[in-house]
């Protein structure tokens, strides 16, 4: 799986694996000058309503090609996808304390509607044990 080796520090091989077994998932390669540096992968999720939202489940360019737009038009393919998918809304997640990926989606007018919440409830593997 070539994103899976090209970009490990973004999901590793097991997250690639999930993303694309959890159903039709729609994937993007960002290049610059030629070279792969970002990726981006959505799929459509049904509502109870009938209707569907986008679930961005990745988004990732690599940090020496960031600050050049194109993480902003990967953002823009995947707007342009769930519009013409008929999507009512897009979701994506952000992780408590990453800031830029949170101003990066308020850039586009997301906006927290939920806050998932997490207690462990046994210790961690021990780092020989992974």
């Amino acid at each position: 799986m070539l994103l899976a080796i090209r970009y490990p520090e973004a999901l590793g091989t097991a997250g690639f694996r999930r993303i694309l077994e959890g159903g039709p998932t729609q994937l993007w390669v960002g290049t610059l000058d030629g070279a792969s540096v970002g990726f981006a992968a959505a799929r459509f999720v049904a509502l109870a309503d009938g209707r569907s939202l986008a679930a961005i489940d990745a988004l990732y360019v690599l940090p020496e090609a960031r600050g050049v737009g194109l993480g902003e038009a990967l953002m823009d393919e995947i707007l342009a996808w769930a519009v013409a998918g008929g999507a009512a809304a897009v979701d994506a997640v952000a992780l408590p304390g990453d800031r830029v990926t949170k101003n990066f989606f308020e850039r586009y007018g997301m906006t927290a509607r939920a806050i998932q919440v997490h207690r462990r409830l046994e210790p961690p593997p021990a780092a020989s044990e992974l």
